[in-house]
């Protein structure tokens, strides 16, 4: 059965709704250069994970403003549809959808305008290509030489730049040395969770990430806290540490003691009992490591038992 095109809209308008109710988190995404092949093999890499959704940018922001009323969090979603976009709702944790994204990507080659997504960078060395060729490189100030009967380039050279617009002798030359620098796939831009739109870099926070940031906080709320001379549960362990240390410093040279401080009086008189607490700890097999003293009474007693004392 043919739909017409009031029918397909309709149907259109359906899914998306249902979708967006449905799965609270989705990624937007940007369809740049990205064929129907290539887009193919996405939706079968996320099967299970993820539901890919494209369409026109009227069509979509007219189903999300004819659902406001009962979604208001949708105009957050509106105002971000433009350009060449799609959605992925997230079945999966949306990190984890994103990373099935981003590794497909198809090797491209550097088309005439194109504006080049990353630095392109000619290695130096042979290029196959007969001496009769060298103009391609001449018209880019490319150093070159003849070697062996054919062109070879003297140094690396930098070609493109991030942002250029890739010019025709630059895609000409890239092409005859059948270098395809460019990879194209759908780009990751935002990311919508339950009427919050963030940037997508945020996926890129882990749970150690957040632990780091939150004990550099704490170090610093304890730092300020000690400075100010305002206690706060973050410089209670700071000050009691201080306090104790301040106490032991009173104590110490008097004949008042306390509990904590006994062991450390005990260590004042006799040295001798901490050297046995640092010693280090019998290595593996059982014995004990002998001492640097034994070790010259020993050497003393076989150099007497050749006929002669270390000390004569």
């Amino acid at each position: 059965m043919v739909l017409n095109k009031k029918e397909r809209k309709a149907g259109y308008f359906g899914k998306l709704i249902n979708l967006v109710e449905t799965y609270p988190q989705c990624l937007i995404v940007q369809a740049d250069n990205v064929g129907s092949k290539q887009m193919s093999e996405i939706r079968h890499g996320l099967r299970g994970k993820a539901i890919v959704l494209m369409g026109k940018n009227t069509m979509i922001r007219t189903a999300l403003r004819a659902h406001v009323k009962n979604m208001p969090e949708l105009e957050k979603l509106i105002s971000i549809v433009k350009y060449n976009i799609g959605f992925v709702f997230c079945i999966a944790d949306p990190a984890e959808v994103r990373k099935t994204i981003l590794a497909n990507k198809v090797p491209a080659p550097a088309r005439q305008g194109a504006i080049a997504p990353v630095n392109v960078t000619i290695p130096a060395g042979p290029t196959g290509l007969d001496p009769s060729q060298t103009s391609f490189f001449q018209a880019l100030s490319i150093p070159t030489k003849i070697q062996k009967g054919q062109i070879e380039i003297v140094s690396d050279v930098s070609l493109i730049k991030v942002g250029d617009k890739v010019g025709a002798s630059q895609a000409a030359l890239l092409q005859k040395l059948n270098i395809r620098p460019f990879a194209y796939g759908l780009s990751v831009q935002s990311v919508y969770d339950s009427g919050s739109v963030y940037d997508a870099s945020v996926l890129d926070i882990t749970d150690e990430v957040i632990t780091a940031k939150f004990m550099t906080g704490l170090k610093n709320v304890a730092g300020l806290s000690l400075g100010c001379g305002i206690p706060t549960q973050a410089s209670l362990p700071h000050l009691i540490v201080r306090s104790y240390k301040n106490c032991v410093a009173l104590v110490v040279e008097s004949k008042y003691s306390f509990k904590q401080m006994d062991k450390i009086k005990e260590y004042l008189k006799d040295p001798s009992k901490f050297a046995v607490a640092a010693a280090p700890k019998t290595p593996a097999g059982g014995k004990k490591a002998p001492s640097p003293k034994k070790k010259e009474e020993k050497k003393e007693e076989e150099e007497e038992e050749m006929g002669f004392s270390l000390f004569d």
